[in-house]
């Protein structure tokens, strides 16, 4: 490489550092700019996510201590205190006074705490459709057989969580009505669901043998 090569060199090395300096010079803030972003952005998660553990952390110590009172009424009302922005966490709260509102024997009270769960739109369905299930089961006797037919039905549509239990019910309403056939013919079709558990057809089985069917 000649002399002149080696100097054109230089000069055109020179000449790009100015360049870069003066880029960054001009524009070197927008790089300051995303790395505090990046370490902002970065701390305030950190910080959400310790917020959000404290307050799980907090909410399951409230239901612990709770449900650790002897008497139905004072672990009723300690439940009832429990609060929480997550519906999800309210719901099982709100699950727990149902059930000791009903070791106090107030199943009115209870069936009132579970259809409010059911009625919660921000929940996923299967908490909805379980708090209407446990509903119906503590309020029956408040309740005709057409109405808790229409509530049943409502939680027995193809493709619902509690579809199944739903047409248990829905059988044993039949049974009610002294319509054995429809009964059985109910019982059948549940039988015969890919979704059945063992414990469920077992008790199915029993039914509808209990009711003069075959099985």
């Amino acid at each position: 490489m000649s002399d002149t090569d080696s100097f054109i060199d230089e000069v055109t090395e020179e000449v790009r550092r100015d360049r870069l300096f003066m880029v960054l010079r001009r524009y070197g803030w927008i790089g300051i700019v995303v790395v505090i972003a990046i370490v902002v952005g970065a701390a305030w998660r950190e910080y959400a996510r310790a917020q959000n553990d404290a307050a799980a952390q907090a909410l399951g110590d409230a239901i612990t201590t709770a449900l650790q009172e002897d008497d139905p009424s004072a672990r009723a009302a300690a439940l009832g205190e429990v609060k929480s922005d997550q519906p999800i966490a309210r719901a099982l709260a709100g699950m727990a006074e149902s059930g000791a509102l009903l070791d106090e024997g107030k199943s009115e009270q209870a069936a009132e705490v579970l259809n409010s769960i059911a009625a919660d739109g921000d929940l996923p369905q299967i908490y909805r459709d379980v708090a209407a299930f446990k509903a119906l089961t503590v309020s029956s006797e408040g309740l005709t057989l057409d109405e808790r037919r229409i509530r049943y039905e409502a939680l027995a549509k193809p493709g619902a969580p509690l579809n199944l239990l739903a047409q248990e019910q829905l059988a044993l309403l039949d049974v009610e009505a002294e319509n054995i056939d429809a009964a059985l013919a109910r019982l059948q079709d549940i039988v015969q669901s890919a979704e059945i558990s063992r414990d469920m057809q077992e008790r199915v089985n029993q039914l509808i043998v209990a009711l003069g069917g075959a099985i």
